[in-house]
């Protein structure tokens, strides 16, 4: 795996990326999680809630990481 100065490796930055997407309909993300990252759609949002944790991956891409860390935060709150 090749790393950039921030430290993330490829597929780290692999699903940063699908994250700034936006996706057509239900299913277009894990259709594309499947064929680009060669992983299941579980293994990517795992993969994903531990990024969000990661300073490197803030500072990778801050506004992606801060936009879904708010969402995040907002679906625990609900939860209880």
């Amino acid at each position: 795996m090749t790393e950039q100065d921030d430290g993330l490796g490829e597929r780290a930055r692999a699903v940063l990326a699908i994250e700034r997407r936006s996706w057509a309909g239900p299913g277009a993300k894990e259709r594309a999680v499947r064929e680009q990252l060669g992983i299941s759609p579980t293994h990517y949002y795992q993969l994903l809630n531990a990024l969000l944790d990661d300073e490197r991956a803030l500072a990778h891409d801050p506004v992606t990481v801060n936009r879904l860390r708010r969402i995040r935060e907002a679906q625990r709150e609900r939860r209880g």
